[in-house]
């Protein structure tokens, strides 16, 4: 997906800036999100910039603040069966200003408790 979404509309990009909640997977506590950023940012050639916002105040993320109203409106009265119903449904999502989503099922398996090693958390540059 990085190569259909970013690369390919921006291909002199040499930074990203990603801003994330403050919750989960994605937390700035996640020492596991910092490993895989920095494997991210080594194959990209990218420098990346995270900005965490405040506990609680995911409403702030603007992209996240204005898909939610469309993403609900969209998928009412539908039965959400199963996961690709629900990605199609938010990917069918538009807004008359131009905002269009994309969404995909992401297949990769991801293991549960997965730790970084000392050495690895030692490769990771904050």
């Amino acid at each position: 997906m990085e190569a259909a979404n970013g690369r390919a509309r921006y291909p002199r990009a040499t930074s990203l800036r990603i801003t994330a909640d403050s919750g989960g997977s994605n937390s700035s506590r996640s020492n596991l999100w910092k490993g895989e950023l920095q494997r991210f940012a080594d194959r990209s050639g990218l420098t990346i910039q995270v900005n965490h916002f405040p506990p609680v105040t995911s409403k702030w993320n603007k992209i996240e603040h204005r898909t939610f109203s469309f993403i609900t409106l969209n998928w009412r009265g539908r039965f959400l069966v199963n996961l690709a119903v629900i990605v199609s449904l938010i990917g069918a999502v538009w807004t008359q200003t131009g905002l269009r989503v994309r969404a995909e099922i992401d297949r990769g398996e991801y293991p549960m408790g997965r730790k970084l090693t000392a050495g690895e958390m030692a490769r990771v540059q904050l």
